[in-house]
């Protein structure tokens, strides 16, 4: 249901509690505004990253956002929305604050609840993200196995951009572990992935990643 059509459908369930009588309606309206404010809440806060990773710059509100968006999706029982909140609030905390130790617990929760709820491409975003802080505490094989895992489900999502990405940190990965041709070969194809699908951030990642190994 779109923001638009649980606004109106609280303003219906306003004019049934004030006119109709029916006091319940007005908890009913109440979760739908709250949908609507859980939404816009993610939204922004998607927004506020952004410009973090453009001017490196910490918002304050960037946090918060995605802390009222988890809170209202727990309330209102949606697993798949709270799963996502939750990785923003991990992503937050690793790429913004540079904090795997506060990032790791909150990217496990939203990838177990993202499975929960069948969310394929929320559970990549959690296992690439695991696998970042796996890559950069030395553990090199769960690294591996959780972009791997993260590549295989952007893949059949048809999320292309996402496979590149992943492609690139399975190389530098793989690069760790002593095998620099076969990590060229993955960036590569990361590259030829991202050509096809317009990814041009993705592009300038791939070239430095070829620059640097």
């Amino acid at each position: 249901m779109s923001a638009d059509d649980r606004i109106e459908r609280a303003g219906l369930l306003y004019e049934r509690a004030v006119f109709g009588g029916d006091t319940g309606a007005v908890t009913a309206a109440e979760r739908e505004l709250d949908a609507v404010e859980a939404d816009l809440a993610l939204a922004r806060g998607r927004i506020v990253h952004a410009r973090f990773l453009d001017s490196r710059q910490e918002d304050p509100h960037e946090l918060r956002l995605f802390e009222r968006a988890a809170e209202l999706y727990r309330d209102l029982a949606d697993v798949r929305g709270e799963a996502e909140a939750l990785f923003w609030i991990g992503c937050f905390h690793q790429v913004v604050r540079d904090d795997d130790a506060a990032a790791v617990p909150v990217l496990e929760q939203s990838h177990r609840r993202a499975v929960h709820a069948g969310d394929a491409l929320t559970a990549s975003y959690a296992l690439r993200h695991l696998g970042i802080a796996d890559h950069r505490a030395g553990r090199l094989d769960s690294a591996r196995e959780r972009l791997e895992e993260s590549t295989r489900l952007r893949r059949a999502a048809g999320f292309l951009p996402g496979v590149a990405a992943n492609l690139v940190g399975l190389a530098y990965v793989t690069a760790g572990e002593g095998r620099r041709d076969e990590a060229l070969r993955l960036l590569d194809e990361a590259g030829s992935i991202a050509e096809a699908a317009g990814a041009d951030g993705i592009l300038r990642h791939i070239r430095e990643a070829q620059a640097r190994l």
